[in-house]
């Protein structure tokens, strides 16, 4: 009875703990800043809801897991257009290029850039506008490192550089992260994944912005300029882990052990621990035809997804995606055309995802 009650206790324990690293720290939500580095631009992974984090690939990996940055074989471009939010008129342009080093590893690049269109300048004196218009400049330079150090092991670290300004205000940090990725089975089909992102510098902005000209109180007819100061702000700090199993469903009809499945079938999951908002838990499906046509859809759930009156996300928690890659000879190129949409509810336009890969 008495080991009875202990084994009873110790699990009451284990579910308090796994509820609350579920629950995300809630006293933080919202204290963060840049929050543009939780934004993923490519189709692919966007497609299954960044659940891909055990057996992401390539230029995607610069944005989920640093470590499938190694399995550039030779030479990658990706290039991404994302209508955040369709009709808010806010878009997301990605530029990436990975190179491999010989057996030293992989080098990438990633360059992000927001546009928000043109904005309403609008003042104390002038509050409804007609004074003209401003652009916000929000841009990201990310560099990275990746190395297949055996078979099974991949790891890779990485750096981003955030930048955020309008004409008299900007703020500028830099982030940092790391990954790793395991893999194991009789077709290398058993994938796990685990990597730290954005945890950098704190922010704050300044400029001309924060400045008053005002008549002084102490004299008539004086006038002072008055700084305000501003608070700093930290990083979106998280941490994810992934798994994923490939399935080959034709691998019984295969003749010779050589011989590559026609059909894949990929079941992935991950949970994301996040510092400044709600925890992530989802899972996700691929399947893929001879590796030339995938198609792919996730779910990502977190607290109060389903209600609509005190949730804090506009996403529904769905997604959906597919992607077109053909390599062009047999010594020539691979082209990769991916897409992916998740549907919102505030507002419902949802958000569409476009990436073109070029890979040699």
């Amino acid at each position: 009875m008495r080991n009875l009650s202990t084994k009873a206790a110790l699990v009451v324990c284990a579910l308090g703990v796994t509820t609350q690293a579920f629950a995300g720290n809630r006293d933080r939500i919202g204290q963060s800043g840049a929050s543009e580095l939780l934004l993923n631009p490519w189709g692919q992974s966007t497609g299954v809801f960044g659940m891909n984090t055990a057996n992401v690939k390539g230029v995607d990996a610069l944005k989920t897991n640093i470590a499938g940055l190694s399995s550039v074989e030779k030479t990658e471009i990706g290039v991404a257009h994302t209508m955040y939010l369709s009709g808010s008129k806010i878009g997301i342009n990605n530029l990436a290029i990975a190179q491999r080093l010989g057996n030293f590893g992989v080098i990438g690049a990633n360059l992000m850039a927001f546009g928000f269109g043109e904005i309403p300048i609008q003042t104390v004196d002038n509050p409804e506008g007609g004074i003209g218009t401003f652009t916000p400049q929000f841009f990201n330079v990310q560099v990275g490192f990746s190395k297949e150090f055996s078979n099974a092991i991949k790891a890779g670290v990485a750096a981003t550089f955030v930048n955020e300004q309008v004409s008299n205000i900007k703020a500028g940090g830099a982030a940092f992260e790391a990954g790793i990725q395991y893999t194991t089975g009789k077709r290398d089909n058993f994938h796990f994944g685990i990597t730290l992102r954005n945890l950098g510098t704190t922010m704050r902005f300044s400029g001309n912005g924060f400045t008053i000209d005002a008549e002084s109180p102490a004299a008539r007819g004086e006038r002072i300029n008055q700084q305000f100061p501003t608070e700093r702000f930290e990083m979106p700090t998280y941490l994810n882990f992934g798994a994923a199993y490939d399935f080959y469903l034709d691998e019984k009809r295969l003749q010779n052990a050589d011989d590559k499945p026609k059909h894949r079938a990929t079941v992935m999951a991950a949970f994301t621990s996040n510092s400044f908002q709600n925890d992530y838990l989802g899972a996700g499906v691929e399947y893929a035809f001879r590796e030339m046509f995938m198609v792919r859809g996730g779910f990502r759930y977190e607290r109060d997804i389903f209600d609509d009156a005190i949730s804090s996300t506009f996403y529904t928690g769905f997604s959906a995606g597919a992607t077109i890659q053909q390599k062009i000879g047999d010594n020539g190129p691979t082209f990769g055309i991916d897409y992916s949409y998740r549907p919102t509810v505030r507002p419902n336009n949802g958000t569409h995802t476009f990436s073109l890969r070029f890979m040699r």
